[in-house]
């Protein structure tokens, strides 16, 4: 290895986390500097593979049964407080019904075979080279962006919508405690629909913007087990899932419990088998979870869904569905289970909205968001 590539592996290992190592630290991490060599490479290589490639387009339609499916999902019986009451069986979505924000993640789904699909369920369309093709969902920001009234621009019920998407970063990370490397990739997606005549014709405005990190850790083989003996208990089943909302000031606090039942049909919504979400078998012995875990999009819609509740402007009383924020920046940092119940808490600061996910111990964050209305 030249001098330049170990100065550089040992800088990303140091430089980049804000403190000096001493000599025996440059001694032990210069022995895992060709492995973190490697690890960079399979992020460069990546990187510049779908570089090559270029934004990859789709489009669809946006029906009504997948928005109805997910609000039952959520258990919200309608979309908006003057929509139609999902649950009767005559109920249906008219064309033209705006979609609450971050509800078009049940939308462009993976389009996989199951042989196709990785150990662990997920798909691989965005796969790092062996060994990391672990993937969880670490955070990401979503834009909605207003057309030139100031107005936003929402998703609606049978509109065709263009997804494009592309990759924007594949970075190796070490994490400091354990030194377990894991390459994170950053993805945009941008949804485009046609909006309206004008002098020039039409035109088309970008709709909704957004950014996702994946954190890519090593695969574990099936037949492995990291699960710890000091594992707790599965947790016991106790009633169908529930959200209670209470407020004091300008703070809002909802109080929430998923089932395995709310994680099966999100997963079947998205189209998601990652495993973790609904084997558990896998999700303890395998990944070493204590149960099947929440998904990370679904709480993401559930602290949009607390804040586009809890609106109290006059646009919000007269026309709910296009209160949509101007952004969403969210980041995952522990994991939520089902049966457990979690407290989403939502401070009103001025136009902005600071989000913390607290675990069923009161102190776990298991994700921060801030949203600017």
């Amino acid at each position: 290895m030249s001098v330049r590539t170990r100065l550089a592996c040992q800088s990303r290992r140091f430089v980049s986390k804000g403190y000096t190592p001493s000599a025996r630290q440059f001694s032990t991490h210069g022995q895992r500097c060709s492995q973190s060599d490697s690890a960079s490479s399979i992020a460069a290589s990546f990187l510049s593979r779908f570089n090559s490639l270029g934004p990859q387009t789709r489009t669809q339609v946006l029906d009504s049964n997948q928005l109805q499916l997910l609000s039952l999902t959520l258990n919200r019986p309608t979309v908006y407080p003057n929509s139609p009451v999902l649950t009767n069986a005559s109920a249906s979505l008219q064309q033209g019904t705006p979609l609450p924000a971050g509800y078009h993640l049940v939308y462009f789904t993976p389009t996989f075979l199951e042989s196709e699909l990785g150990a662990d369920g997920t798909d691989v369309s965005y796969n790092p080279e062996t060994p990391f093709t672990r993937r969880m969902w670490a955070g990401g920001e979503v834009q909605w962006p207003r057309g030139p009234d100031g107005m936003p621009n929402p998703l609606r019920v049978g509109q065709e919508i263009q997804e494009t998407t592309r990759v924007l970063s594949a970075e190796l990370k070490i994490v400091r405690r354990t030194g377990e490397e894991m390459i994170v990739v950053g993805v945009e997606k941008e949804f485009r629909n046609e909006h309206g005549d004008t002098v020039n014709g039409n035109r088309t405005w970008r709709t909704t913007n957004g950014t996702r990190n994946w954190v890519f850790r090593k695969a574990l083989a099936p037949s492995s087990s990291s699960v710890s003996t000091n594992l707790p208990d599965p947790i016991t089943p106790s009633g169908p899932a529930f959200s209670k909302t209470s407020t004091t000031g300008n703070v809002h606090t909802r109080t929430m419990k998923q089932t395995a039942v709310t994680l099966f049909r999100f997963s079947a919504l998205t189209f998601n088998p990652h495993k973790i979400h609904y084997s558990l078998p896998w999700a303890r012995d395998v990944e070493g979870h204590r149960d099947i875990v929440v998904h990370g999009p679904l709480n993401l819609i559930n602290i949009l869904d607390l804040w586009r509740d809890t609106r109290t402007s006059t646009l919000a009383s007269e026309a709910p569905e296009l209160i949509l924020p101007q952004s969403i920046s969210y980041r995952a940092t522990s994991p939520l289970y089902a049966e457990e119940e979690y407290r989403i808490v939502l401070e009103d600061e001025d136009s902005i909205a600071k989000v913390q996910v607290i675990g069923p111990d009161g102190m776990t964050i298991a994700m921060k968001a801030e949203i600017k209305g």
